[in-house]
């Protein structure tokens, strides 16, 4: 039995506009990763940037939420994620393994949720996530955080954006039919750009097995 797909959600979310998108995006995000049966991408990061503040946050958050906000500046390194789901879980869970230059391989896992009042929601962990809002343009996929919050026992408490890393910026844009590239930039009102990530992957038929997560 197939599980949850990102595409069911966003399509629900963006209504009309889902067919604004690239067919190449729209099916992307349709495919269902059943459970044990993950869906692969492999790629490379160009870019991985953080200012002064973000250095201090990813260094400060990474005992709680690791990966999350990297305090690191690379280039041109290896990435790979996973998209998968969990026997009757509604959400689709995405690790990804960052392998820097120098540094042991960073894993950092989160996932996407819907709300009871339909909006999509990202997890990092420890209760900590972010509403995102959606949006199409030139047919290409765009996130923007409409605030951070801290789930306790089901209660979303709204967290005051001045003191979270900032506001998340995405743009997931196609390449071809097996190709698309990405970029994350996380701004805070008051310090600018916190952030950055910069990449493109291909689909891949498996994990990449030359190399294991340390």
């Amino acid at each position: 039995m197939s599980g949850p797909s990102e595409g069911e959600l966003f399509k629900k979310v963006l209504g009309a506009r889902w067919l604004e998108l690239h067919p190449d995006i729209r099916r992307r995000f349709e495919k269902n990763p059943a459970p044990g049966q993950p869906l692969y991408y492999q790629g490379q990061l160009s870019e991985l940037s953080s200012s002064r503040l973000g250095k201090l946050l990813g260094h400060l958050t990474r005992p709680f939420i690791d990966g999350a906000l990297i305090p690191y500046d690379d280039t041109n390194f290896p990435v790979e994620i996973e998209v998968y789901s969990r026997p009757g879980c509604p959400h689709i869970f995405k690790q990804r393994n960052y392998r820097l230059h120098g540094r042991k391989a960073i894993r950092f896992t989160s996932y996407m949720a819907e709300s009871a009042r339909g909006e999509v929601l990202e997890y990092v962990g420890m209760g900590l996530g972010m509403k995102l809002l959606l949006d199409v343009r030139e047919g290409n996929l765009y996130f923007t955080s409409d605030g951070y919050f801290l789930d306790l026992f089901g209660w979303r408490m709204p967290l005051p954006g001045l003191f979270t890393p900032g506001q998340t910026f995405l743009c997931h844009r196609n390449d071809n039919r097996q190709q698309f590239n990405i970029r994350i930039e996380i701004r805070h009102a008051l310090f600018g750009t916190t952030f950055t990530q910069v990449g493109v992957f291909r689909e891949a038929s498996g994990p990449a097995s030359s190399k294991e997560t340390p």
